[in-house]
């Protein structure tokens, strides 16, 4: 049987991206690419977000690509955001149909009609990505955001060198750890996510992750879900120092339903540390299994 410290390595390693499914995302986010720069003058475009930065959990969706638009575009940068993200829904409309394709307040997806199976697999394949138009501002970049009606400013190589830099100082776990907790967002038995957006959940991990690796996966985790209910009502900004604060995806109710989920889920972890102390270390497995889904393994 499995110790703790195995099942938690093993849970930790089926949630990192492999070859296959590398290999799958460059394909799916080379053929976007190669269509919208046949509809748009695009200046370059890369990969983005969670996926660039390894803090993307499993099943892989929503990889986001960032276009930033070439002079010829700047007329869409005068315009209302909802503009570009338009003209950007409308092109890929084009290619992929009405049905796969959904605006979003920054982006647009893209739905590849991939369905993971009840273990959460998808054999391989990415399910959908995110289509982020953008402007050069400097360093920086400006992204359409239709919630507000503005321009906002961003930074993905800001967010990208600080979680290196988390990871560094945490013994090469935090990462780990933000993908474990982002797939206990993603559980279908939430329905809705508790955290919203995701990114939420790793811009909190950059400071309620603190003082070190202690060398347990579970009481990490379970320290983890009770900082994060903890401050959820905190204000988060973003970690680049330049876009609107990352916590205002949430409304008060929101913010309440995500504390009680996470406190619970504090709660479930407490209760499975306690059976190892107990000596059931199968049950224990079975707690985590019950917490966490299905890629937490049982043997």
């Amino acid at each position: 049987m499995l110790t703790i410290d195995e099942a938690f390595r093993k849970f930790k390693s089926r949630l990192e991206l492999n070859d296959k499914e590398q290999q799958n995302a460059s394909a799916r986010q080379n053929e976007v690419r190669d269509f919208l720069e046949t509809k748009f003058a695009v200046d370059r475009s890369f990969l983005t977000g969670s996926y660039k930065r390894h803090t993307k959990t499993k099943p892989l969706k929503d990889i986001d690509i960032f276009f930033e638009l070439g002079k010829s575009e700047r007329h869409y940068r005068d315009q209302a955001p909802e503009v570009i993200i338009d003209a950007f829904y409308t092109a890929l409309v084009e290619k992929y149909g009405k049905p796969a394709v959904r605006k979003q307040s920054r982006s647009v997806n893209v739905d590849f009609g991939v369905v993971a199976d009840v273990d959460d697999n998808t054999d391989y394949r990415v399910m959908s990505v995110d289509v982020v138009p953008a402007f050069a501002a400097g360093n920086d970049y400006e992204i359409p955001d239709t919630d507000s009606g503005k321009w906002i400013k961003t930074n993905p190589e800001i967010h990208a060198d600080k979680a290196t830099a988390a990871q560094q100082a945490y013994s090469n776990e935090w990462k780990g750890l933000v993908r474990m907790v982002k797939y206990w967002n993603n559980n279908a038995r939430h329905g809705e996510k508790p955290v919203k957006p995701s990114f939420l959940i790793e811009v909190m991990a950059l400071q309620c992750l603190h003082g070190g690796w202690q060398g347990r996966f579970d009481y990490e985790i379970q320290s983890l879900f009770s900082t994060l209910a903890d401050r959820i009502f905190d204000e988060w900004a973003d970690p680049a120092g330049l876009g609107p604060p990352i916590s205002n995806g949430m409304d008060k109710v929101k913010k309440e339903r995500a504390r009680s989920m996470l406190q619970a889920a504090s709660r479930e972890a407490s209760l499975a540390i306690n059976l190892i102390r107990q000596g059931r270390n199968g049950d224990a497995l079975k707690a985590w299994r019950a917490l966490f889904g299905p890629k937490f393994p049982l043997s």
